[in-house]
């Protein structure tokens, strides 16, 4: 008697396969984007101002739930932040941001890699409903913020530092009035109790 050899069993064409698994793959990540995350990281789109913060963050309703939300790529003077003192242009970068989304203007959010931020605000680039301005880049064109890119937010980081170093150039803005950002007015103060 001969040894048995194992009998081959066909082989589905390599293309099959490749095709099968990249089609599971697809159907995941697109189960992955529609699952929000357990602090709402998915609330990307429409949305209507609540109020304005301070320059750079905002309260916005997104389907009837308010959520703070920082400007991606840009930084403003400080006007609101406890134990930190006021600096220069910091009340006109906030009421800059509330001349150009005042309550009740409907937004657009849009994400950028990471959904939330350390404080747990919703991170976006920030676009006007009606006409869609960018609301991050007309802060910077009007000199009330500095470009500030966080890692691995920065889809817009070089058209957020030619637009700082326009507004540096014309002395628009805090660029103009202060000679620079984070330039202190006053010494931080405890908050009241």
């Amino acid at each position: 008697m001969s040894p048995s050899r194992p009998v081959a069993r066909p082989r589905p064409p390599l293309g099959r396969v490749a095709l099968a698994v990249s089609a599971l793959a697809l159907v995941v990540l697109a189960l992955v984007r529609l699952v929000p995350d357990d602090r709402g990281g998915d609330r990307a789109g429409p949305a209507t101002v609540v109020r304005v913060v301070d320059g750079d963050t905002l309260v916005v309703d997104v389907a009837g739930v308010d959520e703070r939300v920082r400007l991606i790529g840009v930084d403003t003077p400080e006007s609101v932040a406890p134990h930190r003192p006021v600096e220069c242009w910091g009340h006109e970068a906030s009421a800059r941001l509330a001349e150009l989304v005042p309550v009740a203007t409907p937004v657009r959010l849009v994400r950028d890699v990471e959904p939330r931020d350390a404080y747990d605000r919703l991170l976006a680039y920030v676009y006007r409903a009606d006409d869609d301005l960018f609301v991050n880049r007309a802060l910077l064109d009007a000199g009330a913020a500095e470009a500030m890119p966080y890692p691995p937010n920065t889809t817009h980081r070089a058209e957020f530092a030619a637009a700082e170093r326009a507004a540096r150039t014309a002395r628009t803005g805090l660029w103009g009035a202060c000679g620079g950002a984070d330039v202190t007015l006053a010494p931080a103060t405890a908050p009241a109790s």
